[in-house]
């Protein structure tokens, strides 16, 4: 490497011995973003990424065919009130989403509009819940990327705002009493009673009566529990019943409390334990007949449904109403209780492909499958609250952007209640197929694999994964995608271990001292596609955000000769540091912690940061950091960058190691033009590294 050919990162002689480990962190000072050289270090890297920026020919296509894709719009199923429906649409040259009513008599208005908040885009909406009655909704929304909700209450009929902003309501459920003088809702505590590194944990749930000073919430339950801990509050339709759910940091497993409402005040609810201490997920709800539900993976890695009493809710007088399915997992149920006999819809992937069904809600025997328009993913089952025979259901696939689907019980028709607003241009001689392939340890592992019917032969290719936290990866459209391969290139999407697609078996085997085998699955992924002749080593681009940076960092270090180039987004790399910086403390139970002896050594085994050898020919590499990220802070692609530009024996003309910063955005939502940009630089990126030719396939207009 030339010695010019990046800025200058000084390499300290930092060394700390953790339990008999000597670990090296020569970077250790780029972890404070506010210091002098640090910052001075990110505008030279921002620098020089303009300087390649300017390289890649094919950007500005990208910029604007993916403009064009997104301009569907998006649309969501409806939450129901009476006759009238609250859902999002994002119009098709919308920055954002808004939310909306419609009566009975199809009248739209807009409730929420993030860029009448703000019109400079950088605020988002959140979360959103109406009252039950449809009198009220509470929403959330926060600034800048930061993720940070504030929760206000309006009236739906003028709009006017009755209640809040409240802060600090992050990741915040809301569930109404009946009447709607109050609500449950989580909370964290006030910055001043926490110490300076835990702002982003100790919540609590709280009961707010509306129109009161937030000051005097009383707090209900949470205050004996881990910091860490993140709640569910819900409060059955009669008000009767109130469900608390307790989770620390992503542990697959929760507990669940219920409580009479009938018994005691709303503000001292007599909470008694129904599931606690067992290593299982459980969601848990009472019906509108009276009948306690559960939903639950334990005894069950794909999920069941089981049904008791509430007023005897122990577990072992519960009766399973739909059993496991030996090759699907269950997603989602809706009970249909307006019609004799009643029945039950439930939503399930089998290998990460949707499917619905009815059945009758008495016995759990499945009647028929409502046919959907292809392999693809149902997002969102939702009933009419008060009963009925009616559900509506989103779907999207590869190739198709949501439509949201109306089915009707009685009758077996199903038909659409909205489609995406926008139409676009889009060349149909695409295919989406699904390919099994064999991980290292013999585990047969699925992909869906996306390419043009006019190309043929090796051809610039992405492997996208993630392979975490339970996070299925199941068809959907996506703009990006099509883009690349449109123009040319293949598109593969991983269903690694770590994820969900199979169950939380599937989880399970991808975590902890099992992570190994998530990298394995991608590696064996990718010798798949060089065998079936669609790419090469030279071709082939990986791709992943959050945990599936963290896939794509551990990849390029353990198989530098397979991937010609690599997009890391918003990654995790230095797994011995995590725990200290932004959400980390969440995530210990999916990957191990520093802190245990064991569990170091299975973090240094694959540490991305911590496995740069000198002297190797790496990918040519783009890291993508979003500034306001509250998640993964931006600190690990700055210590992974500079370790890779230290090492790396490829060329930068050739191989560059990249660093892309952006401001006001964070880990989660963000404007449609943000999208636009960020998704031309990675796909100019890697079209410049693969030797993508853009072509201009002919096009029909949906």
């Amino acid at each position: 490497m030339p010695p010019d050919a990046y800025p200058t990162a000084h390499r300290d002689d930092v060394v700390e011995v953790c339990h008999g480990e000597r670990i090296a962190d020569p970077y250790r000072w780029l972890e404070d973003a506010t210091s002098a050289e640090t910052r001075d270090w990110a505008a030279a890297q921002q620098r020089l990424f303009v300087e390649h920026q300017h390289l890649w020919s094919a950007r500005q296509h990208f910029a604007d065919r993916v403009g064009e894709l997104l301009r569907t719009g998006a649309v969501g199923p409806p939450a129901w009130r009476g006759e009238q429906a609250f859902f999002v649409r994002r119009e098709p040259d919308a920055e954002h989403a808004v939310l909306r009513t419609r009566d009975s008599n199809r009248t739209e208005r807009v409730l929420v509009d993030p860029m009448a908040i703000d019109p400079s885009g950088v605020t988002t909406l959140d979360a959103w819940q109406p009252s039950k009655d449809g009198r009220l909704v509470a929403y959330q929304t926060s600034h800048g990327g930061t993720e940070e909700s504030v929760l206000t209450v309006i009236e739906v009929a003028t709009g006017a705002v009755v209640d809040g902003p409240i802060d600090r309501c992050r990741y915040s459920p809301v569930a109404w009493l009946p009447d709607n003088t109050a609500f449950y809702y989580t909370r964290q505590l006030p910055l001043d009673a926490v110490p300076e590194d835990e702002a982003q944990y100790h919540r609590r749930v709280w009961l707010h009566r509306l129109g009161c000073d937030v000051a005097d919430d009383v707090l209900v339950f949470g205050a004996d529990l881990d910091k860490t801990t993140f709640f569910g509050v819900r409060v059955s339709w009669d008000g009767r019943w109130l469900v608390v759910s307790a989770s620390q940091g992503t542990a697959p497993r929760n507990d669940v409390w219920l409580a009479d409402l009938t018994t005691a005040a709303p503000e001292a609810p007599d909470l008694h334990p129904v599931v606690v201490g067992v290593d299982a997920q459980t969601r848990l709800w009472v019906g509108r007949d009276g009948d306690l539900y559960a939903h639950t993976d334990r005894g069950a890695p794909r999920g069941r449904l089981l049904v008791g009493d509430p007023q005897r809710p122990d577990p072992a007088t519960w009766s399973e109403l739909v059993p496991e399915d030996s090759t699907a997992v269950l997603e989602d149920v809706a009970l249909l209780d307006g019609l004799d006999p009643p029945a039950l819809v439930c939503a399930w992937t089998r290998h990460a492909v949707a499917e619905v069904s009815v059945h009758d809600l008495s016995t759990g025997e499945r009647r028929r499958t409502i046919e959907l328009p292809g392999l693809g993913s149902v997002g969102g089952l939702a009933e009419r609250p008060e009963g009925g025979a009616e559900v509506w259901f989103g779907y999207s696939d590869h190739l198709s952007p949501t439509t949201v689907y109306h089915h009707d019980v009685r009758s077996g028709v199903t038909d659409v209640w909205a489609h995406s607003p926008g139409a676009v241009s889009t060349y149909h001689g695409i295919t989406a197929r699904q390919v099994e392939y064999e991980s290292l340890d013999g585990m047969p592992v699925r992909m869906f694999v996306l390419a043009s019917e006019a190309s043929t032969g090796p051809r610039p290719t992405i492997l996208y994964g993630y392979g975490g936290f339970g996070i299925s990866l199941t068809p959907a459209y996506a703009a990006s995608v099509l883009a690349w391969v449109e123009a040319g290139g293949a598109y593969a999407i991983a269903n690694l271990r770590g994820g969900a697609e199979e169950g939380e078996a599937w989880h399970r085997g991808g975590m902890r001292e099992h992570k190994q085998r998530v990298f394995d699955d991608l590696h064996s992924a990718a010798e798949r596609l060089v065998e079936d002749g669609l790419t090469r080593p030279d071709l082939l681009a990986i791709s992943g955000g959050s945990n599936g940076g963290l896939l794509v960092g551990a990849a390029l270090t353990q198989r530098p000769d397979l991937y010609r180039a690599v997009v890391c987004s918003a990654p995790l790399l230095d797994m011995v540091r995590y725990e200290l910086h932004g959400l980390g403390r969440l995530w210990s139970d999916e990957y191990g912690s520093a802190e245990d002896a064991e569990q170091l050594r299975w973090l240094l085994a694959y540490s991305p940061y911590h496995r740069v050898q000198p002297d190797v020919a790496y990918p040519a590499v783009l890291f993508s950091v979003f500034d306001s990220d509250t998640r993964v802070d931006p600190l690990h692609a700055r210590k992974m960058c500079a370790a890779l530009q230290h090492a790396t024996s490829a060329q930068p003309d050739i191989a560059p190691v990249l660093l892309r910063s952006e401001s006001d955005v964070g880990h989660g939502v963000r404007a449609v033009s943000r999208t636009v940009a960020a998704s031309a630089d990675t796909l100019g990126f890697v079209a410049w590294a693969t030797g993508l030719l853009v072509e201009a396939p002919l096009r029909e207009t949906d």
